[in-house]
């Protein structure tokens, strides 16, 4: 049990900033990339008339990238602003 809540514990920290507080960048590319893995993944195996669009899908690869990006772009100008 104590495993348990260790791991749980390390996983809450990947959705946290600097600060210690939960980021909602790295919730929604965390949780989009994780929806975009399991789509490629069910898409490999089931016939292409039930895949999902396209565009659908390069929509949510846009919103992962760019809230990842975003991400990291605050982690490193917030590194900046605390040196300057």
């Amino acid at each position: 049990m104590l495993c348990n809540f260790a791991s749980m514990k390390k996983l809450m920290e990947m959705f946290k900033g600097d600060k210690g507080e939960i980021s909602s960048k790295r919730v929604v590319g965390i949780v989009g990339a994780l929806v975009l893995f399991a789509t490629m993944a069910h898409n490999s195996l089931s016939p292409e008339e039930i895949a999902p669009s396209k565009d659908l899908v390069a929509a949510v690869e846009f919103v992962v990238i760019a809230c990842l990006g975003f991400t990291s772009i605050d982690k490193f100008a917030n590194r900046d602003n605390a040196e300057g």
